[in-house]
């Protein structure tokens, strides 16, 4: 039997942790989905509840960021054309726009893909600068980050493995693409062993991607917002100057991470395709 300091120890300990998460659960309220839009002081906008046939398709919060990063990708892309009509040298957004593309273009479909690439490139240019507006709306006051929703991710993983597979079937035919998963001068017994590692590692590419990008647009939110919370947590002024200098340093290193998580999911989506096209090399 417990003795009552034992029992008045636990009971502390589990009043503490319950405090604490009273305390830090403005953090997962901040990060993940929800079916409003928090505006604090301002006030919380309730997103509509929709039903079409029977079946509830009611918008969240990351539905509506992503429609955001739709739209102004439509209207920069739309106002980019325009300039063009007037002069052909880029100026300000359609500069920004020129780079970036030229970079997907040049850096990453060309040389991970090579002779063919060109089929491939819009795909992949709709990819890159979907999820890097998407990852950057997440920085703005008020803003959410969609690519932190695992279901997010997993979409755009599944389409890429869509492009993999029909890219490297429409190349190499469906029984050529198949038979060239397999090693050449493998032993015959090896067979159906690699038979198993092959399909499996043709899963594992698109989870690969939806859980990178997932895991580090999520974390680093958490691990500014943690940093933020310690000031309330410890309810005292001198974590005060640690605190909002080690968030800032981080939310300055979101936005470089921002960048490089949206170039490694298109660098990598466009080298498996072009292990799948080009089975050969």
């Amino acid at each position: 039997m417990w003795n009552p300091d034992t029992l008045k120890t636990v009971a502390d300990t589990l009043q503490t942790v319950k405090s604490g998460a009273q305390d830090t659960g403005w953090i997962m309220h901040h990060v993940l989905d929800a079916r409003e839009i928090d505006l604090t002081p301002f006030g919380v906008i309730h997103l509509p509840q929709i039903h079409l046939f029977g079946i509830d398709v009611t918008p969240t919060k990351h539905v509506v960021f992503m429609w955001i990063a739709v739209i102004l990708l439509i209207l920069a892309f739309i106002a980019a054309t325009r300039s063009y009509k007037k002069s052909l040298v880029p100026k300000g957004v359609t500069n920004l726009l020129e780079v970036l593309i030229v970079f997907v273009r040049d850096e990453i479909a060309k040389p991970t893909i090579g002779h063919g690439y060109e089929r491939f490139l819009p795909y992949l240019l709709t990819v890159f600068f979907f999820i890097l507006t998407c990852n950057f709306l997440g920085l703005i006051p008020y803003g959410a980050t969609a690519t932190s929703n695992i279901s997010v991710t997993a979409t755009l993983a599944t389409i890429s493995f869509a492009v993999i597979q029909l890219g490297g079937i429409f190349k190499n035919g469906l029984f050529g693409y198949f038979k060239g998963l397999i090693p050449h001068g493998i032993p015959f017994w090896l067979l159906p062993i690699m038979l198993v590692v092959e399909i499996l590692g043709l899963f594992t590419k698109p989870f690969a991607l939806a859980i990178r990008l997932f895991a580090n647009m999520t974390a680093g939110h958490i691990v500014i917002l943690a940093l933020i919370g310690l000031i309330f947590i410890l309810r005292t002024y001198f974590v005060v100057p640690v605190s909002i200098s080690f968030a800032l340093f981080i939310f300055l290193l979101e936005i470089l991470v921002a960048l490089i998580q949206a170039y490694i999911f298109t660098m990598l989506s466009s080298l498996f395709i072009g292990m799948a096209v080009h089975q050969e090399h």
